[in-house]
């Protein structure tokens, strides 16, 4: 029997199959609160997408996979692979982090790891704040309005 607290799968109303995988059971990460706000969040922003993983991970874990995949050894809060027109692609998101980040900034984990996501999922789409001249910065903050409903300091979660 699956655990469900490690993996879920489902697919979302959209038709995308959003898979949660939560292999340290961290509460904040529950797929029932997430998978419907994340599912409407992929159908909104890529309607051709049919499938999108997520990894909720420690610290050690992130690290690792910074390591391995882009050179740098050090944790970071969220690191997107970005997929193709179907999968949109996965994404990592360091628990730990996003519960250290949501204490910094006076706001709930739930809008921290909802925060994550979405840059995540613009990652995925293809936006990169480290070359577009703010381009997904501001469309990031305008989503964070529309989805998140929390405003989050310029700059944060690069």
């Amino acid at each position: 029997m699956k655990d469900p607290a490690r993996r879920t799968t489902e697919r979302v109303r959209s038709g995308c199959e959003i898979v949660l995988l939560n292999p340290n059971r961290y509460p904040e990460s529950a797929a029932r609160r997430l998978r419907p706000w994340l599912g409407a969040l992929v159908a909104d922003l890529a309607p051709a997408a049919r499938s999108l993983g997520v990894r909720f991970i420690s610290d050690r874990e992130m690290r690792t996979s910074n390591r391995r995949f882009r050179g740098y050894d050090k944790t970071t809060d969220v690191l997107s692979f970005p997929g193709d027109e179907e999968h949109l692609g996965d994404v990592l998101v360091a628990v730990p982090v996003a519960r250290r980040q949501a204490a910094a900034a006076g706001h709930g984990v739930d809008a921290e790891i909802k925060t994550l996501l979405l840059h995540g999922v613009l990652h995925c789409l293809g936006y990169d704040h480290e070359t577009d001249r703010g381009e997904m910065a501001r469309l990031e903050r305008r989503l964070r309005r529309r989805w998140i409903h929390i405003s989050i300091a310029k700059g944060s979660h690069g």
